[in-house]
């Protein structure tokens, strides 16, 4: 059973559990080993589905057919994939996207985080930030402990070309607009190796998360020890 840690000041909020960070390039399979965590109990904020659902709301698609015509929105949804590839072919456009979408997902975050932390549970061990740009947008330091999902560079490509069509040049594009992967794996606490079969991963998400646990309990989470 996960060892389960006593409360724990940290930057001002009342921590009874900790906020595991995860990083990763696209396609290392965070949200698989975020939904591994989910099932151990953990609460998984997927910024990624919060973002889908930024881009439901009238004013984020009025905005977006304003800048990009109107065949960036089709039958009231956002084309992501033609969203896609206008801001990953201009930087400029991608750090205007963000500019509009993250101050919802922050929102919506931030939310989550203070309702797991007001109302502690003994049924959930740990926060999960699922979050492609954790470090690019300053969200590591919200967390206690980082994990490095590690998957060979040839299995995240044959992974996105059969999930999301993507070509190598297109994840390419993608893993360029963000962080290094090592200034990734650098700054994680633990790195956990997306290879094998699944009970095997599943193995090593409970072995992190009950270091993550115990080191927490004793008050010795690395980044905010």
């Amino acid at each position: 059973m996960p060892v389960m840690p006593d409360e724990q000041e940290t930057d001002g909020e009342t921590r009874g559990v900790p906020v595991i960070g995860l990083l990763g390039a696209p396609g290392s399979g965070k949200s698989t080993i975020a939904r591994d965590f989910a099932a151990l109990g953990c609460v998984v904020i997927d910024a990624d589905q919060l973002s889908r659902e930024a881009m439901l709301d009238p004013r984020v698609l009025e905005t977006l057919a304003a800048w990009w015509g109107d065949g960036v929105v089709v039958d009231g949804r956002a084309d992501r994939r033609r969203i896609g590839e206008i801001v990953f072919a201009d930087a400029g456009e991608r750090q205007r996207l963000e500019g509009l979408i993250h101050p919802y997902v922050n929102r919506w975050r931030e939310a989550i985080r203070q309702e797991v932390f007001a109302h502690p549970s003994p049924m959930i061990p740990a926060i999960v930030e699922d979050c492609p740009l954790l470090i690019e947008a300053g969200l590591a330091e919200g967390c206690d402990v980082l994990v490095f999902v590690d998957t060979p560079l040839e299995e995240r490509q044959a992974r996105v070309q059969a999930s999301r069509g993507w070509s190598a040049e297109e994840l390419a594009e993608r893993e360029a607009a963000q962080a290094p992967l090592d200034t990734k794996r650098s700054a994680a606490d633990h790195i956990l190796y997306n290879v094998g079969d699944r009970e095997t991963i599943r193995s090593r998400v409970a072995d992190v998360l009950n270091d993550i646990l115990q080191a927490f309990a004793r008050g010795r989470t690395s980044r905010h020890a």
